[in-house]
């Protein structure tokens, strides 16, 4: 059973919007400039973080194009609430080396959105339009699209510049650069073989499961009536009936339109009594009613794979993306800084 809420939809709008800025990120690392990761939001915090205003003091100029102290305060403030998240506290030698390292990113994107202006490449309004219907329905309701993006500090113009922004820059470094990158079979090859344990695969079940809920407030009565349900839906089970069809019916799990299907899941992702019937039932075995803190249970495992590894030709895809972007990201640092070299750059924040 998992939980979510107004974090998972500000989660993914952060991850939508993160994922076009990829590669710039990417090259920061490559270059020992990384940053601040992308941020998710912290569980407790309810306070709106406001989007940074495009006018007043200047931390930086690129060929006469102002950067402003309240965006590059807001790249700053987000790594400060990162390290407080993950616990590490920062001296004052880090922050000013953090600060420097921040304006050092804000210099390089702002060259790579000149380059891309230079070059002719646009982002036209159909394609944003596409991108921002796709986040809405993530979102669910209208209402909660609007509610994300209040909470985020952000108007749907603001984020469609953000995005148009980072598209473009995609584009350039699609287009400039990833374009031209290969990898060969032999490289993929040896990857696998020298990183052995990037590879393992925990023991995994696949269940089903028919919930009638009990809210954590429920009275004894109320408990009762529940059980004396979910005895009824088990000897309808126990008398040959389907069990996807009776979860499609009954259960009071959002899984029901699946059939109560949970897909695979690990140790460590439901709750632990759930968890420990799933991983001791044998594939179409169903459990006795097991109780936990959302209701009662039915659950019938549908397949169980053991620990172990996958095959080259399996995780194939994935390390050759990988090894594409590490290269990526070593020409783009390279890029930039070619980039630098001809530019007028003026520092003036410190």
């Amino acid at each position: 059973m998992r939980k979510t809420g107004l974090v998972a939809l500000i989660f993914i709008i952060c991850a939508v919007m993160a994922c076009y800025g990829i590669y710039v990120s990417a090259a920061e690392k490559a270059t020992g400039k990384e940053t601040a990761k992308k941020e998710a939001p912290a569980k407790s915090d309810s306070k709106k973080e406001a989007a940074p205003a495009k006018s007043g003091e200047i931390a930086a100029k690129v060929n006469g194009q102002p950067i402003y102290k309240a965006e590059f305060q807001s790249e700053v403030d987000k790594f400060e609430r990162q390290a407080s998240m993950m616990g590490r506290g920062t001296d004052e030698k880090q922050v000013a080396e953090m600060r420097k390292q921040i304006l050092d990113k804000l210099v390089g994107r702002e060259i790579l959105r000149q380059e891309a202006v230079r070059l002719g490449l646009k982002v036209n309004n159909d394609e944003l339009e596409s991108h921002i219907k796709g986040l809405r329905e993530k979102m669910g309701t209208p209402e909660e699209f609007t509610q994300a993006l209040s909470h985020m500090g952000l108007t749907e113009q603001t984020l469609k510049d953000q995005f148009a922004s980072e598209m473009m820059l995609r584009r350039l470094i699609d287009q400039e650069i990833a374009s031209k990158v290969t990898v060969e079979t032999s490289e993929i090859k040896a990857f696998y073989e020298k990183n052995p344990d990037m590879f393992k695969t925990p023991e995994m079940v696949r269940a089903s499961h028919i919930l009638v809920k009990v809210d954590e407030k429920a009275t004894p009565a109320d408990k009762t009536k529940a059980m004396e349900k979910m005895k009824g839906i088990e000897k309808r089970i126990k008398a040959g009936e389907d069990f996807a069809a009776v979860a499609k019916e009954v259960s009071d799990c959002p899984s029901k339109e699946k059939g109560g299907d949970l897909d695979f899941f690990q140790r460590g992702q439901m709750v632990p009594q759930f968890e420990q019937v799933a991983f001791d039932l044998k594939p179409g075995k169903v459990s006795g009613i097991v109780e936990t803190e959302f209701g009662y249970h039915l659950i019938k495992v549908t397949d169980h794979k053991d620990a172990g590894s996958m095959s080259f030709d399996e995780i194939k895809p994935r390390i050759e993306q990988y090894l594409k972007g590490e290269k990526i990201s070593k020409q783009l640092a390279d890029y930039v800084e070619k980039l630098k070299s001809s530019a007028k750059i003026e520092i003036l924040a410190k």
